[in-house]
């Protein structure tokens, strides 16, 4: 199923969305439609980006991931990598927006959704914004540096020339369970060399 009949611009203008709470969806035969179709949409695009995590944490970085999917096909990936890289802003949703415009040659990514295992900074919900991506779905909340939901709260500001819609608590206990034993290992490992 392509993401626009699942999740279609419309209904995501500027609101909130939980994926136990997903509208209904418009199409002309509703009864063919499965209410966790679109959920079980999210939860694979999401299982794609945690699969970046991973990598992620495999390179010592801190383990989060992001995935962009146009028309139900992936056309950007990515994981966090500023150590690896020297570069403050190598965040996951910045390295898969790049891929993806270097694979569309174009910075702007309009009718594309975002998945990424952490709720994002202030840095890459201006680069989504700037980028007109539609939808921004991710997984866990980022309590300290979170700007969705979490501390700026920067998609209900209505002053943006793009709105971005996003929803939230994709796998959440997943994602935030490779981002705790992440640092927890880390942790672990600062005290045993103490």
């Amino acid at each position: 199923m392509e993401p626009e009949e699942i999740l279609p611009r419309q209904s995501f203008n500027s609101m909130k969305i939980m994926v136990d709470q997903a509208p209904a969806i418009p199409h002309e035969d509703e009864s063919s439609l499965d209410k966790n179709s679109a959920s079980a949409e999210h939860e694979h695009w999401m299982g794609e980006a945690i699969l970046q995590a991973r990598i992620a944490a495999e390179q010592g970085e801190v383990p989060v991931g992001a995935v962009l999917i146009e028309a139900g096909k992936l056309i950007g990936s990515g994981f966090n990598q500023p150590i690896m890289r020297h570069d403050a802003t190598a965040h996951a949703e910045i390295v898969a927006l790049r891929a993806a415009s270097a694979s569309k040659q174009n910075y702007r990514l309009p009718a594309t959704i975002l998945y990424v295992t952490i709720e994002p900074c202030t840095m890459c919900v201006g680069a989504l914004i700037h980028a007109r991506v539609d939808l921004l779905v991710f997984g866990a909340r980022e309590p300290r540096a979170g700007a969705v939901v979490s501390q700026n709260k920067l998609l209900d500001s209505q002053h943006y020339n793009h709105k971005l819609s996003y929803l939230e608590g994709v796998l959440a206990a997943q994602c935030s369970a490779l981002v705790q034993a992440f640092f927890k290992a880390k942790r672990g490992v600062n005290r045993s060399t103490d």
